[in-house]
C-alpha cells in the first residue's frame, strides 16, 4: 500500500460484503414467496422482503463503490486522500444509516415508518429504489457530498489522471442523479420521467463509468500495459456509454404518455447499449493477451475477465432482447425485465465491485496477493456465483416467455394467477439456483479466512520463464 490513507478503504469494503450477505438472504425469502405466497406470513411481508433486498443492493454497491474510490483515488493522485477523518465519519454514519433504515423496513408497517418520518411534510416515498425515508434521503446527499468533498480535493492537489478524474466525475453524477427522489409530483407521466431518470440514470448511464475506470485501473496495476492505451480505451468505452445510456432512457417512456418520438430515440439508442459492453470485453481480454507482467494476483484478474462477459449478456444482449418497442409493448413488467436485472446488476456491478475487492484487500492487508489456496476457494466462489446466476436468469426469461405467450401474445389469454401457477417450476429453479449462488458467496468469503502466504519465489521463477 503506498499511502496510509488508502487503508480508509477497509471498512467500506468490509461492511459492503456483509450487506451482501443480508441482500441475498432477504432475496431468497422474497424468492420462496413467489413459490408460497403466505409462507412467512404475517412475519415478513413480500414487499418488505423485497424492498429491503433491492435498498440492500444499492446500499451495498455504494458503499463499495465508495471504498474503491478511496482506494484508487489517493493512488491515481499520488499524495494523501484530504482528510481520512472525514471518510471514517462518512462510513459510520452512512452505515448507521442505512441499518436504521433496513431495520425500520422489517420492524414496522411501511405507512407508520412514512408517518413518523415526515413523509406526510414532503412527500417522497413509495417509489421502487426510492423507498428510504425522508431523514435518510437527506443523510444520503449529506453523505455523499462529503464523500466528494474528500475525493475532489485530494484530485485538485495531485496529479491528474484519466482513471482518477473519471472515477471522481461518475460519483459526481451519482449524487447529481439522485436529487429527482426529492421530487414526487401528482402527475404520473412526470414523476415516471423523474423517477426513470434516477434509475436509468444510474444504472444504465452514470453506473456505467465506474466498471469502466476500475477494469482500467485493475488492468493498469495487473498487466504492466501502458497507461495511454488504458486511457484511449477508457475514453472510448465512456463516450458510448454516456451518449447511449441517457438517450437510451427513451426506452422508459413507450407507453407513459410522453410524445411517440421516444419510440424512436429509445429503441435506436437502446441497441446501442450492449456495444461500450462488448468494447469492454474486448478491452479487458486484448490488455490481458498484451500483458508485460504476470500478476501473483489471478483471482482478480479472473473477476475482470468474468465481469465483461457477465455484464455484456446481461446488460447488453438480455437488455437489447427487451429493450425495443415492439418487444416491450409485450415483455413490459413479465420476469424478463427481471431476468435482465438480476444479469446485469450481477455483472455489471456487482462482479466489478468484488474484482476490485479482490485486489485491493491483500494490499490493505500487507501483501501483493493471497495465498494459492486463498485464491483457488475464492475462485471457486466466482464461478458457483457465475454458474447460479445464470441460471436464475435463464428461469426468470423463461417464466417471462409462459406470460407473454400464455397472457400477452394471444387472441385467448388465461388468468393471471392460471399463468402464474404454469410458472411455478421455473420459481423453483430460481429458488434453488439462489440457494447455489448463496453458498458461491459463502465460500468467496472463507477465502478471506485461509491462512499462507503466496510463494512469490516461485512466483518470481515462473514468470520468468517463456509463456
Amino acid at each position: 500500500m503506498q499511502f496510509k490513507s488508502q487503508a480508509v478503504a477497509k471498512p467500506y469494503f468490509i461492511a459492503a460484503l456483509c450487506l451482501f450477505v443480508g441482500q441475498i438472504v432477504l432475496g431468497l425469502m422474497a424468492g420462496f414467496e413467489y413459490i408460497n405466497g403466505t409462507a412467512l406470513f404475517p412475519y415478513l411481508h413480500f414487499n418488505i422482503a423485497r424492498m429491503s433486498h433491492t435498498n440492500l443492493l444499492i446500499v451495498w454497491l455504494l458503499m463499495s463503490f465508495m471504498g474503491a474510490a478511496y482506494f484508487v483515488v489517493p493512488d491515481e493522485a499520488q499524495t494523501e486522500l484530504y482528510s481520512p477523518k472525514l471518510a471514517l465519519a462518512t462510513f459510520w454514519i452512512f452505515l448507521l444509516a442505512g441499518a436504521l433504515t433496513i431495520l425500520g423496513y422489517v420492524t414496522m408497517s411501511y405507512s407508520h415508518l412514512a408517518a413518523i418520518t415526515f413523509n406526510a411534510l414532503w412527500p417522497t416515498m413509495g417509489r421502487g429504489y426510492l423507498e428510504q425515508p425522508l431523514p435518510t434521503k437527506i443523510g444520503i446527499v449529506l453523505v455523499m457530498l462529503s464523500f466528494l468533498l474528500n475525493l475532489t480535493m485530494t484530485i485538485i492537489r495531485g496529479r491528474k489522471t484519466t482513471i482518477g478524474i473519471l472515477l471522481v466525475a461518475s460519483m459526481w453524477g451519482v449524487a447529481l442523479l439522485y436529487l429527482p427522489a426529492f421530487y414526487f409530483p401528482v402527475d404520473t407521466v412526470k414523476d415516471s420521467y423523474s423517477w426513470w431518470w434516477i434509475v436509468h440514470g444510474w444504472v444504465e448511464g452514470d453506473w456505467e463509468l465506474v466498471p469502466a475506470s476500475l477494469v482500467g485501473y485493475i488492468m493498469l496495476k495487473t498487466t504492466g500495459v501502458d497507461r495511454e492505451v488504458v486511457d484511449k480505451w477508457i475514453y472510448i468505452i465512456g463516450a458510448m456509454a454516456v451518449m447511449s445510456g441517457f438517450l437510451g432512457i427513451g426506452h422508459h417512456y413507450y407507453f407513459i404518455g410522453a410524445p411517440a418520438y421516444w419510440l424512436w430515440i429509445g429503441s435506436i439508442f437502446s441497441a446501442l447499449e450492449p456495444v461500450p459492453f462488448l468494447l469492454l470485453i474486448v478491452f479487458a481480454f486484448t490488455t490481458i493477451r498484451n500483458r508485460r507482467r504476470d500478476h501473483p494476483n489471478k483471482a482478480a484478474v479472473l473477476w475482470v475477465q468474468g465481469e465483461t462477459i457477465m455484464a455484456f449478456l446481461g446488460a447488453g444482449v438480455l437488455g437489447f432482447i427487451i429493450t425495443l418497442a415492439p418487444v416491450q409493448y409485450y415483455a413490459h413488467g413479465t420476469n424478463l425485465t427481471a431476468a435482465h436485472g438480476h444479469l446485469a446488476f450481477f455483472g455489471a456491478y456487482v462482479m466489478i465491485s468484488l474484482a476490485t475487492i479482490s485486489y485491493a484487500m491483500p494490499i490493505l492487508r500487507g501483501r501483493e496477493a493471497n495465498s494459492a489456496a486463498a485464491q483457488r476457494w475464492e475462485m471457486t466462489g466466482f464461478w458457483v456465483m457465475c454458474v447460479s446466476m445464470l441460471v436464475i436468469a435463464a428461469s426468470l426469461a423463461a417464466a417471462g416467455l409462459v406470460t407473454i405467450f400464455l397472457q400477452r401474445y394471444t387472441s385467448n389469454p388465461l388468468p393471471f394467477m392460471e399463468v402464474q401457477h404454469k410458472e411455478a417450476v421455473f420459481f423453483w429453479i430460481r429458488e434453488l439456483a439462489g440457494l447455489g449462488f448463496f453458498a458461491g458467496l459463502l465460500i468467496y468469503l472463507r477465502s478471506f479466512f485461509v491462512k499462507g502466504d503466496y510463494n512469490y519465489a516461485a512466483y518470481a521463477q515462473q514468470a520468468m520463464s517463456p509463456r
